[in-house]
């Protein structure tokens, strides 16, 4: 079953749950920026929980169905419309041969995700159907999708009528606290700008993708030290480290950059610290201009953290299989 792409929204690709084993080669994780939206879209269809979806940035696509098929949406708030009247986020839904499905303006979030029954099929790279744009992997041809491209939908049916709870449904703001892990290398900074760090409201600039999320704010100071040998004379400069997916680099002490799932795996910029993996879809859904307060925990919160926003996946599982 085609699905006809006739106009392809901002920067729309093709993800799944992410290709891992490859970072140690420079080949990034790559899927869905906001894990949590992306495995509630694939239940709410019935699909496999790693099914591939639609990631849509700030815009949607336009597409045009060839035959009947289930459909929902979650993640940003972009109404979706079927040959022009609203149909409900967080809810699957049904789409008609020849229906025409398009969204409405990105009111609050940045990303949402698009799910049909039976997924979207595309050839498995490397364990993945994920589109990594920078190195031409998965996805359509490696790349966002295209006014013209025709999408194959595997087989699987699925279920109108599944909805996720309001209270499941994460929150979309312009003023988001994001929870970071302090270190490796926050010793560079002296002690008022590590201070600093945590104490400025933070505004997302529009330089923001798959690769990094940059912020604009306070300047922050280096102690004075002499560069390691072959870490260069910038005083944010180290020797060569493997970047952790969402660590925060700050090159030259300014507009610090939060490292996603596209980025690569390792380089010279210190990392002041580590974004939690429970937070990574609060950044996932930021749009530019949102304000953003980083706020320190340590390790054993971090994995607390972590094992609540699992046992919120589970829950969601659990609730969406007896729909």
């Amino acid at each position: 079953m085609p699905i006809e792409v006739r106009k392809p929204g901002l920067a729309t690709t093709i993800q799944d749950a992410g290709r891992s084993g490859y970072y140690d080669v420079g080949i990034p994780p790559s899927g869905a920026l906001d894990q949590f939206s992306f495995g509630v879209v694939n239940r709410l269809v019935g699909n496999d929980p790693g099914a591939g979806v639609l990631e849509c940035v700030y815009m949607g696509p336009d597409l045009v169905f060839t035959e009947d098929a289930v459909v929902a949406v979650t993640g940003a708030d972009m109404q979706p419309k079927v040959n022009g009247e609203t149909r409900p986020l967080w809810e699957s839904f049904a789409v008609a041969a020849g229906d025409v499905l398009t969204f409405g303006f990105c009111k609050n979030g940045a990303r949402a995700y698009v799910a049909v029954g039976g997924g979207f099929d595309v050839p498995v790279v490397l364990g993945s159907r994920a589109t990594y744009a920078l190195g031409g992997l998965g996805g359509v041809g490696g790349r966002p999708l295209a006014a013209g491209d025709l999408l194959q939908v595997g087989p699987g049916g699925g279920a109108t009528g599944r909805s996720l709870p309001e209270d499941l449904r994460p929150s979309l703001s312009k003023d988001v606290e994001v929870r970071v892990v302090m270190g490796l290398y926050d010793h560079v900074l002296t002690a008022d700008s590590r201070e600093n760090f945590l104490a400025t409201t933070w505004t997302l600039t529009p330089v923001a993708d798959r690769v990094g999320f940059r912020y604009k704010g306070a300047e922050l100071a280096t102690v004075d030290r002499e560069p390691p040998f072959g870490a260069g004379q910038d005083p944010s400069n180290i020797v060569d480290a493997p970047y952790p997916i969402g660590s925060i680099q700050v090159p030259g002490g300014v507009e610090p950059i939060i490292l996603h799932r596209d980025a690569v795996s390792g380089g010279g910029y210190m990392m002041v610290g580590t974004v939690i993996s429970g937070d990574l879809d609060v950044v996932a859904q930021s749009a530019p201009n949102t304000r953003t307060r980083f706020v320190a925990v340590s390790l054993d919160e971090a994995l607390a953290a972590r094992r609540d926003y699992r046992n919120r996946g589970r829950r969601v599982a659990e609730l969406l299989s007896r729909a």
